[in-house]
């Protein structure tokens, strides 16, 4: 199908604009929204999908309004977030003529109290998702920079065993201090575990079903 002289011309003054390299700071944060809207929307559906169904009762209405709302949440406050953050660190580098490394880090930590300030499951999840991989990271970056010494030896398998050595300490005598999500999954594996009343719970469902 033909494609209209209006809007032929209209998508090439809109791909003109989009190279002009004046306009490149401004559209670099349009599009950072824009993936920060997908990327969101990508990575919190699935798990809203799965861990609503596996742990959350109610109607279906309710869990389907569940899954979307927390879709939402996470696709709008990462997109803002990386809005904000491509626009700090622009107007930073403009101000001082040039970039630093400190401008990202000011950029981010100003974003990150304007979007994720908010005590909530989402802002929870996401922050303890990148303070584990923070960790790894500074850890990587002390050994290439001579901070900390090369281990003599493995130390996965000890930074495995204290890692579950205290994710199961927690739970089984201050279950309070652990994310909910994390709670249900391991009330799951290991309290739900003891209990059945013949086969059907056994091996078929989790818990009898309550009979009609």
């Amino acid at each position: 199908m033909a494609v209209p002289p209006q809007l032929k011309a209209l998508l090439l003054a809109i791909n003109a604009l989009l190279r002009k390299r004046r306009y490149h700071a401004a559209l670099a944060m349009l599009k950072g929204f824009r993936n920060g809207a997908v990327y969101g929307a990508k990575i919190r559906a699935p798990h809203a999908l799965v861990m609503t169904f596996l742990f959350r009762s109610g109607s279906l209405r309710e869990k389907l309004r569940a899954i979307l709302q927390a879709t939402y949440t996470h696709s709008w406050n990462l997109s803002r977030f990386v809005f904000i953050y491509k626009g700090l660190c622009t107007l930073q580098a403009h101000l001082q003529g040039q970039t630093h490394q400190a401008h990202s880090f000011l950029a981010a930590c100003l974003g990150g109290i304007l979007v994720f300030r908010e005590n909530n499951n989402i802002n929870s999840q996401i922050n303890m998702y990148l303070t584990s991989r923070a960790l790894f990271a500074l850890c990587r970056l002390g050994l290439e920079k001579g901070y900390i010494p090369e281990p003599r030896w493995n130390v996965f398998p000890a930074y495995t065993g204290l890692v579950w050595g205290i994710v199961l300490w927690l739970f089984e005598y201050h279950r309070h201090t652990l994310q909910p999500s994390l709670q249900s999954s391991m009330t799951y594996l290991y309290k739900d575990s003891n209990e059945w009343h013949g086969i059907s719970d056994f091996l078929i469902y989790n818990k009898s079903r309550p009979s009609k």
